[in-house]
């Protein structure tokens, strides 16, 4: 797909990876209007939404494809984080980030998807899971269920969009380097620890996580796919034989 031109909307596009897929989508040519609680600097345009409420949504993909005069990418990067421990955790943080990682996504997905096909020609929508979506990680159930069922979501509209022309993939990232990541710096010494379990050695960007969004938006034979943009983080095994064998020579 030539993104020279093409109509583009992403979700939770005022930061972090949203916002790094903004502007390399428009450094691919293409229009961008953002769909997002703030503003978007890079994008062509804003519409504040609350991607939890459905008519806000509903509203704003129609507000968006309006000033675009059409659709052909949809980029489905909102979403919220949160920890607690599954024996205290209330339903109200439950539904907190259900309402947003998921369902708001669903919701997303299902108005762009309109919007795509009611345009003509085809497009692709790619959503923001989590390498959480596959992974066991504590206090972070509600977070993880929400990822996996947004990829098992996006597995469900490539089946079910591709007779339209629609390409639905998504992107896993692992440790990112984001506001949202941020959060995690009131633990002391997580952030060495993970970028030291990544076969790469690092934290990612939100700026390489983003050139694989543009990229799936541009591979016409790939549909229904997750790929994990980690730098190799999920790859860590805690039953790694050469774990004991570096503490036995240490």
């Amino acid at each position: 797909m030539d993104l020279q031109g093409a109509r583009a909307i992403v979700t939770g596009g005022a930061s972090g990876i949203g916002a790094a897929s903004v502007a390399q989508l428009r450094a691919a040519g293409a229009r961008v209007v953002s769909l997002d609680l703030a503003d978007a600097p890079e994008a062509d345009g804003s519409v504040r939404v609350d991607v939890g409420d459905e008519e806000a949504v509903v509203s704003g993909v129609r507000e968006a494809v309006n000033q675009l005069d059409g659709l052909d990418v949809a980029v489905l990067s909102a979403g919220v984080g949160g920890s607690a421990a599954l024996v205290d955790m209330t339903t109200v943080e439950w539904d907190r980030v259900m309402n947003v990682n998921l369902r708001g996504a669903f919701v997303s997905l299902r108005e762009t998807a309109r919007a795509i096909s009611e345009t003509g020609g085809g497009g692709a929508i790619v959503a923001i899971t989590s390498i959480s979506g596959f992974l066991s990680e504590r206090r972070m159930a509600h977070y993880a269920v929400s990822k996996a069922g947004l990829g098992q979501l996006v597995r469900s509209a490539a089946r079910e969009l591709g007779a339209h022309g629609i390409r639905v993939n998504a992107v896993a990232p692992g440790t990112t380097d984001t506001p949202m990541f941020a959060a995690t710096d009131r633990l002391a010494g997580y952030r060495e620890q993970v970028a030291k379990r990544a076969a790469l050695g690092r934290l990612g960007t939100a700026s390489e996580v983003a050139q694989v969004v543009v990229a799936l938006c541009r591979l016409d034979w790939v549909t229904g796919q997750i790929v994990a943009a980690d730098g190799g983080v999920s790859l860590h095994s805690p039953i790694d034989p050469q774990e004991s064998i570096e503490g036995a020579e240490g």
